[in-house]
């Protein structure tokens, strides 16, 4: 298959076989008669993995890393069990962290509908932030 046919086959758009290829998960041989790289049905396997695994939040690295496993025969289910379980924890505190700062968001905006415009004067820059006294963050800083 050359590029196009496979990234169609995969439904992924061409600069991605391209950036899979650069990347070394994809390793296409070359077609002597034209050049062209080739690729197998090994790397359309590969690209299909690795365009869900994205989707699960895994990084080259770790696809990469779940790759070489499998490749020596070797289940990498046991590392993809941790690393998602690690990189779930990871994004349960963003989500937490994004929450807050949600909340802290909605607490200004509604204290800042009140308050007036200022100028700056050499010792204000931006009332609204320099006079914001977010209450949840009592003693956090």
């Amino acid at each position: 298959m050359r590029v196009s046919e496979l990234a169609r086959n995969a439904r992924v758009n061409p600069d991605t076989v391209r950036f899979y290829t650069r990347e070394g998960l994809l390793q296409p041989d070359r077609n002597p008669a034209n050049n062209y790289q080739q690729y197998s049905a090994d790397d359309l396997q590969k690209l299909r993995f690795a365009r869900k695994a994205r989707q699960l939040g895994f990084s080259l690295p770790e696809i990469k890393s779940i790759l070489n496993h499998a490749d020596d025969h070797h289940s990498p289910c046991p590392m993809v069990r941790r690393v998602f379980e690690h990189r779930l924890d990871e994004v349960e505190a963003q989500l937490q962290e994004l929450t807050s700062l949600r909340d802290r968001m909605k607490n200004a905006l509604g204290a800042w509908q009140s308050m007036p415009d200022g100028t700056p004067d050499g010792h204000t820059i931006c009332r609204l932030i320099e006079h914001w006294d977010d209450p949840t963050m009592a003693g956090k800083e």
